[in-house]
């Protein structure tokens, strides 16, 4: 089976979005837990609702969604109080995620803002060891990033460099989203040489570890380390290099997830575009 599908809006709730992704064609999701740049707090979730599109997505045969978590974390900071809050709120979105027992978490590993990639990835690592737990049913994502400024997790050897220094007890529950945009303005070659992409993956990491692809083509050359989304087809990347992606038997099976800059009925060509595209 093809997962494929977009980022919604948490307008409306939980039972809506899975209602919404059936309404374009897709069988899986992503969302934000919060407000991703901060500002008002968000509503807490009617249980009622998280509930409801747990039974839809078991009824439709769906995949389970992927939570995203908002840009304001910065695990990796030099202030202390900003790495608290990172840490106590995606605890506390883990253990509400035990309510769609499957989820995916994803989280941008955050910036070391001038203390050097060292001390930010003992900091990533430190967080993960306090809100990850033995048994818990949601995968933790490290996200591949396109390398601006301080980020941390523009190479594959950096988020190797995180995974290692997680108790062994809770790597079980760690893997890496890979963003299409991102790594190729990381200056991995996506384009014209994605099988040895995820060779270098696989030899780094380990493509087990490799748990969800954000689809997004690029409106930067690759090596830009800008991070601008574009429409599939409508970037540097392209349309055949992006069939190549969803086509490969290294990750054909793992859930896509539309990135771009679009509305429901964007997302909608381009789930029935990606679907004429697959083998």
């Amino acid at each position: 089976m093809f997962k494929i599908g977009c980022h919604l809006s948490t307008e409306g709730g939980y039972l809506s979005m899975g209602k919404r992704i059936l309404s374009i064609g897709g069988n899986t999701f992503q969302y934000f837990t919060k407000n991703p740049k901060g500002g008002r707090v968000n509503k807490v979730p009617d249980m009622n609702d998280v509930a409801a599109l747990y039974e839809l997505i078991k009824s439709e045969g769906m995949t389970m969604p992927l939570a995203h978590a908002p840009y304001t974390y910065n695990p990796a900071s030099k202030d202390e109080a900003v790495r608290n809050y990172s840490r106590d709120s995606m605890r506390g979105e883990l253990e509400f995620l035990e309510n769609l027992p499957g989820s995916l978490y994803n989280f941008h590993p955050g910036c070391h803002v001038q203390q050097g990639v060292e001390v930010g990835v003992d900091f990533i690592a430190d967080m993960l060891n306090h809100v990850l737990w033995e048994g818990m049913q949601t995968t933790v994502l490290l996200e591949t990033m396109a390398g601006k400024g301080t980020e941390i997790g523009r190479s594959f050897e950096e988020l190797k460099m995180i995974i290692d220094r997680v108790d062994p007890a809770f790597r079980e529950y760690l893997g890496v989203c890979f963003d299409t945009c991102h790594t190729s303005d990381a200056g991995y070659d996506v384009i014209g040489d994605f099988d040895g992409v995820l060779k270098e993956f696989d030899r780094v990491i380990g493509i087990d570890r490799l748990r969800a692809i954000h689809l997004n083509d690029s409106m930067n050359v690759p090596s830009s380390h800008k991070d601008r989304h574009a429409k599939i087809g409508e970037g540097n990347i392209g349309i055949d290099a992006i069939t190549k992606i969803i086509n490969h038997p290294m990750i054909s099976d793992r859930p896509f997830y539309l990135e771009t800059p679009n509305e429901l009925d964007g997302y909608e060509r381009e789930i029935a575009l990606l679907k004429e595209k697959r083998i």
